[in-house]
């Protein structure tokens, strides 16, 4: 029987929006009966909807960096007919959904506020952070209802009239402080980044958008306020790091550091890792870039996942 192939787009960029979960799963019956109910989604296929998304998006990286177009036409129609990007975005949505407990700024938040509250000076708190969000799934999470930030929201495919339409990786860089931000949120993002290099690349960039003026009443050293900004939000599958045959929390705050992050607050569960990272201003170790652009195995193992992160 011949296959019919759907019409499909130019190739876009690798930097798509949210990622949850390495793993993943063949189409399956679930998955195709949840493309008849666009309102909601149960959790269960949900969770098979994205499985099978990251799937086709890796098997889409490995094809095009083989220039295999064939192949890669073919993929792109099996995403198509698994309802594309929105039906991926609108499965990440009803995960981010606050009766399921998805919403990964809460622990930001949470984290904040009890800073705020060690403070010495409280006017702190009526200063609105600036915060970019990449990846932007909607406009109502914690961080946007807690009116601690102004808020800049980012995605390749908006939902939103909010959401700026955009790739972080073609943003133009900052050159005043205006246009910088005192944190940078990366919560489900990197992840989805389908190169290791490509993920190295993004955090790299992060450091671009950050400022490093003082907070109005928190010059002191060692303020609790103080030793959060400017910062790096970034939360992975938990797997990445406590699974991965190329990557753990060790390598990766080694990683970090030589962007010129320290890690200030790290948070593991079941399923994620948060974590928010104190940009300190440039490297102190510069020379560690070298050892960084190539795998390295820190968890052999044969049920080990791929997931890596490279500084070319």
């Amino acid at each position: 029987m011949t296959r019919v192939r759907k019409k499909t787009k130019k190739p876009g960029s690798i930097l798509l929006s949210r990622h949850r979960g390495l793993r993943g799963d063949g189409p399956s019956a679930v998955a195709s009966r949840a493309l008849s109910n666009t309102s909601s989604l149960s959790s269960k296929v949900g969770r098979t909807l994205i499985r099978n998304h990251h799937t086709l998006q890796k098997r889409l990286s490995q094809a095009l960096s083989k220039n295999d177009t064939e192949t890669a036409n073919s993929i792109r129609a099996e995403v198509e007919a698994n309802g594309g990007i929105e039906r991926y975005q609108q499965a990440s949505v009803c995960g981010q959904d606050n009766q399921r407990g998805g919403d990964s700024s809460k622990i930001l938040i949470d984290w904040l506020r009890e800073a705020i509250r060690s403070s010495p000076d409280k006017r702190v708190t009526n200063k609105r952070l600036r915060l970019l969000e990449v990846g932007a799934l909607s406009p109502d999470n914690a961080c946007s209802r807690s009116n601690l930030f102004d808020v800049t929201r980012i995605d390749l495919n908006s939902r939103d009239p909010s959401i700026e339409a955009q790739d972080f990786m073609d943003r133009p860089i900052p050159t005043t402080d205006s246009e910088r931000f005192d944190i940078i949120s990366l919560s489900l993002v990197l992840n989805y980044v389908s190169l290791p290099a490509a993920r190295g690349e993004m955090l790299e960039r992060t450091t671009e958008f950050l400022r490093h003026t003082s907070l109005e009443g928190e010059q002191e050293q060692g303020s609790r306020v103080t030793e959060l900004f400017p910062s790096l939000f970034l939360v992975l599958p938990a797997p990445c790091v406590t699974n991965s045959r190329y990557l753990d929390e060790r390598r990766l705050e080694a990683m970090m550091g030589n962007l010129g992050y320290q890690l200030a607050r790290r948070k593991l569960s079941a399923k994620l890792i948060y974590q928010l990272w104190h940009h300190i201003g440039k490297a102190q170790s510069s020379g560690r870039q070298k050892e960084f652009s190539r795998k390295e195995e820190v968890n052999p193992g044969r049920t080990r996942n791929n997931f890596a992160i490279l500084f070319r």
